[in-house]
């Protein structure tokens, strides 16, 4: 789901930088097998189902800058990597993580998959019968099949592409995997510019969501050598094309349900077999972009949106549990929904940062009136 949803945002962010074919390729392949080893390596360390992907918001980012040389942008990569080092040595992410209630951060990462969950239904307008279809095997599926609801559906929707014709061979073939070195520019405006908001809209949209699936689901790893890690390994690959790895949110709670293990401990190991599969990704090189370019946009949409939706029921249930900071709650969740971008920073990060003020704001006032 996660290559499903981002190859093409990253195809584009790396073509509005004016990259070659080889260097676009670079991309995808040192992300995949970046995005493996850390995974793999976390989850084992801390036998924790930790999920280290790419920032696909800081993709879209990307993409919607223009007239930004690549080495540039590599280079506010490089510093959006600095900083997130900084944040996890100062001890202020774990801080921040400590002092959000969990309903306003479960709030917040419903508004973020609540978009999700509704391309089910708005991918219905350019092809509705692949929709029904993919659906209704879902449906049926987890009556007798649970475990295999998703595998089952996907084939569904492949099956019905194929037939219908929505699949595109002709653009499939064999690219070698490779990595290219771009040598990193150090512009201070593009560093304000685009450092600054890449790594803002990492921390909002991917990092702090992160932590909150992670807890949502009772995991509770340390989070600021995670960062530290993540902030590294940006700052040391990005001139191949790494342009910012991050903890993931909406993949990786789909590795966290009870359908991977009935036992909680023992779900880091879907982390293990995660990784092995991007090494299968870096040995497809280039091709996984031409190979989702061949997929029906509809499929992936339904696909990624059902494959959300037990995550989004336990945070939609979260988020209003305790009467008391409902409203701040459903604040956090209709902003982090609403898709605004404000200085360019996410609507995930107003989201958060008008329900905390309402959280405040509501327990000054009560505690006023009891006084």
């Amino acid at each position: 789901m996660s290559w499903g949803s981002a190859a093409v945002i990253i195809f584009q962010a790396a073509n509005s930088l004016g990259a070659t074919s080889a260097q676009i390729t670079s991309w995808f392949t040192i992300l995949a097998l970046l995005s493996g080893i850390a995974s793999m390596a976390l989850s084992w360390r801390y036998r924790v189902p930790i999920y280290i992907a790419w920032s696909t918001p800081g993709a879209a980012l990307i993409a919607l800058t223009s007239g930004v040389p690549l080495n540039e942008a590599l280079g506010a990569s490089i510093f959006a990597g600095f900083l997130a080092v900084l944040l996890g040595l100062s001890g202020l992410f774990a801080w921040m993580v400590k002092h959000i209630p969990a309903n306003i951060a479960a709030a917040m990462l419903a508004g973020i998959l609540i978009n999700f969950g509704m391309g089910i239904f708005t991918s219905m307008q350019s092809d509705a019968a692949m929709v029904v279809l993919m659906l209704g095997a879902y449906l049926l599926s987890k009556q007798f099949w649970p475990k295999y609801s998703l595998l089952l559906m996907l084939f569904v929707g492949a099956a019905y592409a194929y037939l219908s014709g929505s699949m595109h061979f002709e653009l499939l073939h064999w690219q070698w995997p490779s990595l290219e070195w771009v040598t990193p520019v150090f512009d201070w405006q593009t560093l304000l510019s685009l450092g600054i908001p890449l790594f803002l809209i990492t921390l909002s949209t991917q990092n702090i969501p992160g932590v909150a699936v992670l807890h949502s689901h009772g995991y509770r790893p340390p989070v600021s050598p995670i960062m530290v890690s993540t902030g590294l390994i940006t700052m040391l690959f990005a001139p191949f094309g790494a342009f910012m790895l991050n903890l993931a949110a909406i993949s990786a709670a789909i590795c966290m349900g009870d359908d991977v293990d009935a036992d909680p401990k023992q779900r880091y190991k879907a982390m293990l077999v995660n990784g092995v599969m991007n090494f299968g990704v870096v040995l497809m090189g280039g091709m996984v972009v031409m190979l989702f370019g061949a997929l029906p946009k509809t499929l992936l949409l339904t696909l990624a949106g059902i494959a959300i939706l037990s995550t989004l029921i336990g945070n939609l249930v979260t988020a209003v549990a305790d009467a008391d900071t409902r409203e701040a709650a459903l604040f956090t969740l209709l902003a982090a929904a609403s898709g605004i971008q404000l200085w360019g920073i996410s609507s995930a990060f107003w989201g958060l940062l008008l329900g905390m003020a309402v959280y405040h704001l509501n327990r000054y006032t009560a505690a006023r009136r009891s006084a």
